[in-house]
């Protein structure tokens, strides 16, 4: 096990190296890169306390929720379980409900250093892509708050069929699924890869420069291995 620390870029640092880097493409996941917190697994949790979800679905995901906590379901299995148990309900009022739930329960968590670094990036004509296994509804309607379309969005999301939701999967993007949703969208070495987890080191290794943001122990492991410098925005900045 590598036991060295690795180097932790100030604001000033972790900004210029973004930019000295003068990416042509740029990719970030979003739950814990762009903001503090996983909104994938609070949306699920609001969803049913707000009555969105019926109570059978509701504890059939609960039930698949705690397995994966115990590591008995994947972390692949859950994240698209947790968009298909919307099958039958309206697309217009999932992305309502993602509107709301993004604004009351999200947007506060967005750190302004990232929102800084992505209008940079933006001004100097950068490709940005968001990716994230968290349903594509409120990914979508959360980089909005970065100028992010949703042509530039790869998240976990089902087939639409008339409106409706079904639970017909098609994509699921985590781990090395990242690097493969990428690649189907033609980005096989992007030039910069922002990301906060495990589940993102794939992502993160296909880029000419990575970049950890807010690190979870795992990826604080990985990326001393790895020699990549990380960064903590200051509300999440360890003391």
């Amino acid at each position: 096990m590598n036991t060295s620390t690795p180097q932790l870029l100030s604001t000033e640092h972790f900004e210029a190296s973004v930019l000295e880097l003068t990416p042509r493409i740029a990719v970030f996941d979003c739950d814990g890169t762009l903001w503090s917190g996983d909104a994938g697994s609070t949306f699920m949790h609001w969803t049913v306390d707000t009555g969105l979800l019926s109570r059978s679905a509701s504890d059939w995901l609960y039930g698949r929720y705690r397995l994966y906590k115990r590591g008995e379901v994947s972390e692949l299995a859950i994240c698209g379980e947790m968009v298909q148990v919307y099958a039958g309900l309206r697309e217009d009022e999932m992305r309502q409900a993602a509107k709301t739930f993004f604004r009351d329960k999200i947007e506060a968590n967005i750190f302004p250093e990232m929102q800084r670094v992505v209008a940079a990036l933006q001004q100097a004509g950068v490709d940005i892509w968001a990716v994230s296994s968290t349903c594509d509804w409120v990914i979508e309607e959360g980089v909005k708050r970065f100028g992010i379309p949703a042509n530039r969005v790869l998240a976990a999301r089902v087939e639409v069929v008339d409106g409706i939701v079904t639970n017909r999967i098609l994509d699921v993007p985590t781990d090395q699924g990242k690097v493969d949703s990428l690649v189907r969208a033609g980005i096989s070495a992007p030039d910069a890869v922002f990301g906060n987890s495990v589940h993102d080191a794939a992502m993160l290794a296909i880029a000419r420069r990575a970049f950890p943001v807010n690190p979870t122990p795992a990826l604080v492991e990985r990326s001393a291995a790895e020699g990549w410098p990380i960064y903590f925005p200051a509300s999440v900045r360890p003391i």
